[in-house]
């Protein structure tokens, strides 16, 4: 099982140098198979056909581990599994550390927004486009002039980095090591929220942290969400165990990497208050939650030089329509209409209109939140994270496929019966599956069919063979025996 995920990772690391940006200068590229590979069509449907074939091995490896470890009772059992689950995520995403950014250019815009920041340029008012260089040929021309729309905690980590090399691989793969330090903080608050709600902490932790989608969007993909969801679900196990203020901490953190992060404050404002808090003790609590998190993100930009800027860049990543945002594609389709029937309106109208109005609707289920949901609840504090980010997923004005992982771990730790977890199960193999039919592709879209088929056909061996069933069935109702 370990060894079959181990090889199913070196898979992807070797697809992944073909389908995957490289900047050209790099000296990988001077081998000439390689080159040859990447250049054409054919030679991508084969880096293609390895980073599937893969990821389908880590996908059978890791429901093999859920399986394993979702009959472990409680006390030493529980401690065994706990760590067989820890060891299978360590040893499935070494093969990764030193990958290019995988199925996203993201990582490269990561480094050049780190370079901006070390030879002193704002990277809240400029672009990567004013840098020259290898530090730039991977960045995706759709970013090169657009400022960074991220907090300052992964521009501090990347000028640090940038203060040692201006290697871009190099700096990616820093970016990587600080994106697994989510990987850890999840790794330490998952067990503890599970006992909580009485879920399986090894199972939970297993769905969270070895996944297909973490390993291909999170360790692979190497995103900034990774560490703000480490953030956050470290932020509601510290409120619970430290006190509100370490939790405001680090929710303030967590968005000073993406400010959806700081949504988590809602929650550590409720769990730290006692059963049954009056109003006006949520409301004081509030205050100070807030003064203590806004604390903790400005401050961080201001004491490294970055300032707020990124309040002036938040509209950045709503600039492009993804298919995953329900607003947007309501908005499309209604603008569509609005077309058709030859209103005049602007093009973009309604989209804008239903965005606007999913943003007052999630502001307002937040301040629904902190005023009625339960109080000193540490179980309901959990469901109450899973409702406000599946609602930030649902509402956001766009959305891409790794912002999966913003809600998975909390709805890992709780007890969600047999129909949702095996649904659980089934979106997390599914979303690792098709992290590599993007952009990275280039426009090849013979290799996305021939992908999307792959994916299809591995889909249905994994998840809905008699035995791909059995072991689907046997994790879900795991879920179903409280654990003590």
């Amino acid at each position: 099982m370990l060894t079959r995920g181990v090889l199913g990772s070196v898979l992807v690391l070797l697809g992944g140098l073909v389908v995957s940006p490289l900047p050209r200068s790099v000296p990988i590229l001077g081998g000439e198979q390689l080159a040859v590979l990447r250049e054409h069509t054919a030679g991508r449907m084969v880096g293609l056909a390895v980073v599937l074939v893969g990821l389908g091995l880590l996908a059978h490896a890791w429901l093999a581990l859920c399986r394993s470890v979702a009959g472990a009772g409680d006390g030493a059992a529980q401690d065994v599994a706990l760590g067989l689950v820890r060891r299978a995520a360590l040893l499935w995403s070494v093969p990764l550390l030193p990958a290019p950014p995988l199925f996203s250019r993201d990582g490269w815009s990561y480094a050049a927004q780190g370079m901006l920041v070390q030879v002193g340029v704002s990277p809240y008012e400029h672009g990567p486009g004013v840098l020259t260089g290898p530090i730039v040929e991977a960045v995706d021309p759709r970013w090169m002039a657009t400022p960074a729309p991220y907090g300052p905690l992964p521009l501090i980590f990347g000028d640090l980095g940038a203060g040692l090399t201006g290697n871009p691989w190099a700096l990616v793969v820093g970016h990587r090591m600080v994106a697994l330090i989510g990987l850890v903080l999840l790794a330490w608050a998952v067990p503890r929220m599970a006992a909580w709600t009485g879920a399986g902490p090894a199972l939970a932790s297993a769905v969270v942290l070895a996944s297909p989608l973490m390993v291909a969007n999170g360790v692979g993909g190497l995103h900034n969400d990774l560490l703000m969801v480490g953030l956050m679900a470290a932020a509601l196990v510290a409120a619970v165990e430290r006190g509100w203020v370490a939790g405001a901490v680090l929710g303030g953190l967590a968005a000073a990497v993406k400010l959806p992060g700081g949504l988590i404050c809602v929650l550590v404002v409720l769990v730290s208050l006692p059963a049954g808090a009056l109003l006006v003790d949520r409301l004081r609590r509030t205050a100070l939650v807030a003064a203590v998190s806004v604390g903790a993100l400005v401050g961080t930009g201001l004491l490294w030089g970055l300032g707020v800027g990124w309040v002036d860049a938040l509209g950045v990543p709503a600039s492009i329509d993804t298919l995953l945002s329900a607003p947007t594609q309501v908005g499309r389709v209604l603008d569509w209409a609005s077309a058709t029937l030859g209103t005049g309106l602007q093009p973009t109208a309604f989209r804008d209109l239903v965005r606007t109005l999913a943003m007052v609707a999630l502001v307002a289920l937040a301040g629904w939140t902190v005023l009625r949901r339960p109080t000193g609840d540490p179980p309901g504090a959990v469901r109450g994270a899973a409702v406000l980010v599946g609602a930030t997923l649902l509402l956001s004005p766009v959305v891409h496929l790794w912002y999966l992982l913003w809600l998975v771990p909390f709805l890992a730790a709780l007890r969600l019966g047999r129909a949702g977890t095996a649904a659980l199960v089934a979106v997390c193999v599914l979303a690792g599956l098709v992290a590599p039919l993007d952009s990275s592709l280039h426009g090849a879209y013979l290799a996305v069919v021939g992908g999307a088929l792959t994916v299809a056909a591995l889909v249905a061996v994994l998840l809905l063979t008699r035995h791909g069933r059995e072991r689907v069935r046997t994790i879900a109702e795991a879920g179903l025996v409280k654990v003590p």
